[in-house]
């Protein structure tokens, strides 16, 4: 054999070795680069009042994420069945749950909206979490807390409240809190937040949860 048809032979082989070693390396790279856009955000509006501020809030915060490529379905509590008070067996999935707890357990982001009621988040909140399974339901995935009120604190103590939770059922927390104050006077006629502050803050927590 010539030394010019070795030296060919190699670089045949060296070739398919490069091809396939690139092929092991870009296929997982580019399915898992997939999977990270195609990651389901959540924003959970966390009340069963109707026409609430929290629904408000959600809504800016799902224009928002659209306006940075994030594609965020709200689940307003309001939707819940009648049945999931009655029911009372936790552990098992309610039937008339089956679609809201495919909702929670195909998202892999949340953003919760908080109102505070009597010192805390609201009660049905809790009913919620606590009809999900666990621990799929939130375990290792990640969330941001919004509370507002209409008192001067923002639901401080609720969202303390709300974030023991979310440790406990493995869910992350983004550090950054957002909590409005007065809310009654922070929402323009659009359905917009108009304040300076309130906007930076705000742009601020959706700008780390896009990329958390």
């Amino acid at each position: 054999m010539s030394c010019l048809s070795s030296l060919n032979k190699f670089f045949i082989l060296f070739n398919k070795a490069a091809r396939y070693k690139f092929k092991q390396y870009l296929i997982p790279h580019v399915n898992a680069t997939y999977k990270q856009i195609n990651i389901m955000t959540l924003i959970i509006s966390a009340t069963n009042r109707s026409d609430s501020n929290s629904l408000k809030i959600s809504q800016y915060y799902q224009k928002q994420l659209q306006q940075q490529g994030v594609d965020a379905q709200i689940l307003a509590l309001t939707d819940l069945p009648e049945s999931i008070i009655n029911n009372g067996k936790y552990g098992t999935i309610n039937p008339d749950m089956v679609a809201i707890q495919e909702l929670i357990t195909n998202s892999q982001k949340f953003i919760f909206v908080v109102p505070e009621y009597n010192g805390s988040f609201p009660g049905i909140l809790k009913l919620l979490i606590d009809s999900l399974k666990f621990p799929d339901s939130f375990y290792n995935k990640k969330s941001a807390l919004v509370g507002h009120s209409t008192g001067k604190y923002g639901n401080i103590r609720g969202i303390d409240h709300l974030t023991g939770i979310c440790n406990y059922v493995n869910l992350h927390v983004l550090p950054l809190k957002i909590h409005i104050p007065y809310i009654n006077k922070e929402i323009d006629e659009h359905g917009d937040f108009f304040k300076e502050d309130t906007i930076k803050f705000t742009q601020q927590q959706i700008n780390q949860f896009v990329n958390f």
